[in-house]
C-alpha cells in the first residue's frame, strides 16, 4: 500500500459472482470415463439464461472445477454438464464420477462465457475428446440460425466419445473421427482454405488447439476462436532476460494501492492488503478473475484472450497477467 494508513473495513471490498445450490436430477454414462450431470434448482426455479460456449464453477468441498454447459440454451430449468475421468488430474473428476449421484445436491456459481458463438453464414466446428461439450449447444444454434456449418470430432476410439447418439441427428454435417481406425483429425484439408464469413470454434486438448493455431494463421485475423481446459504453455525466458519488476496496482473502487513484487501474482498482493477477488483455476483459463483495465499496459499471461482483446488492453486476467507499465489502475 502507497499509504501508511490501515484501510477501514469499508475500504476492503469482496467481488462476488452468483452462487446456487443445485440438485442433480440425473446422472448418465455417455461414454467411457464420460458421465452427464442434469442440473436443476430443488424449488424448480428458473436458472440464469446461458449461450452456447458458458460453462460453470462446481464448487467440490475445497474444489473448483469449470464444465461447459452442453445442453439446451433456451432450457433455464435444467442445466447439463460432462465431465471426463482424468485419474492423473487434482481430483475434481474423480470427485464427479465417485461420489456424486442423481438426488445429491452441488454448489455452482456463474455462468459465465469467454467462448462465444458469434453469428456469420458458416462454421468449422472442430472438437476433441470432452472438448465437444461446448460445441454441442453451438452446433444446435447455428443449425437453429440456417448457417452452413460442419463438425470434425475426433477421439481416443468410438467408445470414449460422448454425445455420437444425439450428433447423428445432424447426418452428415457430423464427421466422427476416431482416432484407433482413422488416424488424427485431417486438419491440412479441413483447414487448407481460408474463407472470408467463416469462423472456426476448436475444443480440446492442447496438441488440437496448437495445431488449429498453426493452420489457421492464413486465415483472415479473428478467424479461430479457442477454448482451453488447461493454461497455454508459456515461452520460457530468453537467455539474460530481466527478471521480473515489481509494479503498482492502484484499486479504484477500493482505493488502495498495492505492490505486487516479482514473483507475486496481482491476486495474492491483493488478498494481503484485504482485497478478495472471486477466482477459481488461477492459471489464466476460466476468466473467473477478469479485471477491466482503466489505464496502464497489462503483460497478458492468460490462455483465454484473443490477439485483438490483448492488443485492446481493456481486461485481464489478473492471477496470472503481470505489467509492462509501472501502475496499473484496476476497476477494483
Amino acid at each position: 500500500m502507497s499509504s501508511a494508513e490501515t484501510p477501514s473495513a469499508a475500504m476492503l471490498t469482496v467481488f462476488s459472482e452468483r452462487r446456487s445450490d443445485l440438485l442433480i436430477t440425473a446422472r448418465e454414462t455417455r461414454a467411457e470415463g464420460v458421465v452427464s450431470l442434469t442440473l436443476a434448482d430443488p424449488a424448480g426455479a428458473q436458472l440464469p439464461a446461458w449461450t452456447p460456449g458458458a460453462h460453470i464453477d462446481l464448487l467440490l468441498e475445497d474444489t473448483v472445477r469449470q464444465y461447459s454447459l452442453c445442453g439446451t440454451p433456451g432450457d433455464q430449468h435444467r442445466w447439463r454438464i460432462a465431465v471426463l475421468l482424468d485419474p492423473d488430474g487434482r481430483g475434481g473428476s474423480r470427485r464427479v464420477h465417485e461420489t456424486l449421484q442423481a438426488g445429491d445436491q452441488v454448489a455452482v456459481r456463474g455462468p459465465r462465457n469467454h467462448f462465444p458463438l458469434h453469428s456469420v453464414p458458416r462454421y468449422i466446428f472442430l472438437a476433441g475428446g470432452i472438448g465437444i461439450t461446448p460445441i454441442l449447444p453451438m452446433v444446435a444454434a447455428a443449425t437453429e440460425a440456417g448457417a452452413d456449418w460442419r463438425l470434425y470430432y475426433g477421439g481416443r476410439s468410438q467408445a470414449s466419445m460422448a454425445f455420437l447418439d444425439e450428433l447423428a441427428a445432424y447426418g452428415d454435417r457430423v464427421n466422427p473421427w476416431p482416432q484407433d481406425t482413422k488416424g488424427l483429425l485431417p486438419l491440412d484439408d479441413i483447414l487448407a482454405d481460408p474463407a472470408d464469413g467463416t469462423l472456426v470454434y476448436c475444443c480440446g486438448p492442447e496438441g488440437l488447439l496448437a495445431a488449429a493455431e498453426q493452420r489457421c494463421a492464413a486465415w483472415p485475423a479473428g478467424s479461430l476462436h479457442l477454448e482451453r481446459f488447461a493454461a497455454k504453455p508459456q515461452p520460457e525466458p530468453a537467455p539474460g532476460q530481466a527478471q521480473e519488476a515489481p509494479f503498482e496496482v492502484v484499486c479504484q473502487r477500493s482505493g488502495l494501492t498495492v505492490t505486487v513484487p516479482p514473483g507475486q501474482s496481482i491476486i495474492d498482493a491483493l488478498e494481503e492488503q484485504g482485497v478478495s477477488v472471486l477466482s477459481s483455476c488461477l492459471e489464466g483459463v476460466c476468466g473467473t478473475c477478469e479485471t477491466q483495465v482503466l489505464e496502464g499496459v497489462p503483460d497478458h499471461r492468460d490462455s483465454l484472450l484473443s490477439e485483438d482483446e490483448r492488443e485492446a488492453n481493456e481486461y485481464m486476467m489478473i492471477c496470472v497477467s503481470r505489467s509492462k507499465s509501472f501502475s496499473l489502475v484496476l476497476d477494483l
